[in-house]
């Protein structure tokens, strides 16, 4: 039992420290406090760090669903959103010189390892690859090497590049479409998750795009273009334009490669005109014969010759007088203008409207140029327009129109979105017994004359070729310049196809002997793209 007094005597009496004791406490109460403030602390940071991977999480998803993909018919990727990234070296972070040059050599085999180290030791902070591939990445991330970073893109990924450039197009830094499908589709595309599916085929694109980059450098030639478009439905299969630009590297290459020729180019087509002309004096009743074995004199009002019309140096008549068929078989100037002269007044300017070449075209994916017809009907200008001389029109004005001539005598607009349905409805043009004559007529051209070098095993061809000498500053024609052109369609009993292959001012090679002409280079061109995309076109 504790006695006041005899415990006080027994253990002495001790002065207690207030402030000491004070003082212990509120160290006691800070040291908690701090203790409770860095748990919350850590919590709370563990917390937003959780957070802060969803949101980022979040962050990408909400882009890669910004806009919807685009697909070609086959279920090809065409353009989608993704995540990329620029690999980046800052050497005065770099800790292990040797183990980050063997990366980079890894990543970049364009540089040795010993290029490396001297980048390492001379360079302040460099981009070692922009927008590199996953694979790159991967190398990069595993490695784990400071001074060695990842700094994340968003981008607009095109993973066919140029092949599709002018078809699918690009987006601007707002992400709204800017070109090609990306502009035609945009609402589409930025209201939309399910992809875009367009009707061109990447397999067939791929060829047309190799064999016109072939013919580029094999005849020189300035542009190349080429099309194939489903005759029933309408759909664009393939679509190239030549010279192109890199769709994620829209300042690498010239403004002028965006233009998209087949829609843009106003051209002379030529001798393929033929095929127009011949279809009207079929539907005039024309039925005789025309003495083609030496040069056409038009007059004048007053009985002098205006102008003299010429064949090629190279056309040699069997006989004298020419059928209406044999005109066009035999692709000749002075029949065609015989014609043209018999045809009634204003038969020439109606067909052209009622084919829609008389006016620019306002498709689904975009309008054309507007064309350029002569500012009035007499006979030089009615002459020099049945072999497609004096009127200019669009590629992409010339393939419908002679798809109508064709394929039973419906004009068809086209379309690149892709179709689940089988014939489209269209507007009759030409009588479909006409038609089938013009097929025939385009059979034998490219079975007997100039389009024989497009000819396939399997199937059969009907084509018609043109040469259009260009006109210079001054309007008149440059012998030095040419278009040259071939257009086809097949299988020719039954037109499934059609297809168009331009060419911009080729040159003679010696495998031509010099000739510039479609026979020696458009027609081979469209040959070679056929032998590649009829394995898969009816496969």
């Amino acid at each position: 039992m504790y006695e006041v007094g005899k415990d006080i005597n027994k253990f002495g009496f001790k002065r207690v420290n207030t402030a000491t004791v004070a003082h212990r406490r509120i160290n006691f109460l800070y040291k908690w406090i701090i203790c409770l403030v860095f748990a919350v602390f850590v919590c709370k940071t563990l917390f937003l760090g959780i957070q802060g991977n969803d949101i980022n999480h979040n962050d990408e998803s909400s882009w890669l669903n910004e806009r919807a993909d685009i697909y070609d018919r086959n279920g090809e990727v065409l353009a989608k959103n993704i995540i990329s990234g620029h690999i980046m070296l800052r050497p005065k972070v770099v800790t292990d010189v040797d183990a980050t040059a063997q990366v980079i050599h890894r990543i970049l085999p364009e540089y040795s390892v010993n290029d490396a180290i001297k980048l390492i030791n001379e360079s302040s902070f460099i981009y070692l690859k922009k927008f590199a591939t996953d694979e790159q990445r991967r190398i990069v991330r595993n490695a784990k090497l400071p001074g060695l970073e990842i700094e994340p893109v968003k981008m607009r990924h095109y993973p066919k590049g140029r092949r599709f450039s002018h078809v699918v197009g690009f987006v601007g830094n707002d992400g709204h479409g800017l070109e090609g499908a990306e502009l035609t589709y945009d609402d589409y595309l930025r209201q939309n998750k399910d992809p875009l599916y367009l009707s061109v085929d990447a397999r067939i694109q791929e060829q047309f795009y190799t064999q016109l980059t072939i013919a580029m450098q094999k005849y020189q030639a300035r542009g190349a273009m080429g099309m194939l478009m489903d005759s029933r439905t309408g759909e664009m299969i393939a679509m190239v334009s030549l010279p192109d630009y890199n769709p994620e590297r829209i300042g690498s290459d010239p403004v002028r490669n965006r233009k998209f020729k087949p829609m843009r180019d106003v051209l002379e087509m030529g001798s393929i005109f033929k095929i127009f002309n011949t279809a009207l004096a079929y539907e005039n009743g024309i039925n005789k014969k025309y003495y083609v074995a030496k040069p056409y004199n038009i007059l004048d009002a007053r009985g002098r010759v205006a102008t003299t019309i010429h064949d090629v140096s190279s056309f040699k008549p069997s006989h004298p007088n020419f059928t209406v068929d044999e005109i066009m078989l035999h692709s000749c100037n002075v029949g065609s203008v015989q014609i043209a002269l018999d045809l009634p007044d204003g038969a020439q300017k109606s067909f052209f409207e009622r084919v829609h070449l008389s006016e620019p075209l306002n498709l689904e994916f975009g309008k054309t140029e507007r064309s350029l017809m002569p500012k009035k009907w007499g006979p030089v200008e009615k002459a020099t327009v049945s072999f497609g001389h004096g009127i200019s029109v669009t590629p992409m004005h010339l393939l419908l129109a002679v798809n109508a001539m064709t394929n039973g005598g419906i004009y068809i607009y086209p379309t690149l979105l892709k179709r689940n349905i089988g014939r489209v409805v269209g507007e009759r043009v030409l009588d479909d017994g006409i038609s089938a004559k013009l097929r025939e007529i385009m059979v034998r051209i490219a079975e007997e004359t100039s389009g024989k070098q497009a000819r396939v095993s399997g199937i059969t061809i009907g084509g018609k070729t043109a040469t259009a000498e260009k006109r210079d500053s001054a309007g008149k024609a440059d012998s030095k310049r040419n278009t040259t052109a071939f257009i086809g369609v097949f299988p020719a009993e039954a037109p499934q196809y059609i297809i168009l292959v331009v060419l911009d001012e080729p040159q003679g090679t010696k495998e031509s002997w010099g000739w510039r002409t479609a026979a020696w280079n458009a027609v081979p061109t469209t040959g070679k793209i056929l032998d590649g995309i009829l394995p898969l076109l009816f496969e």
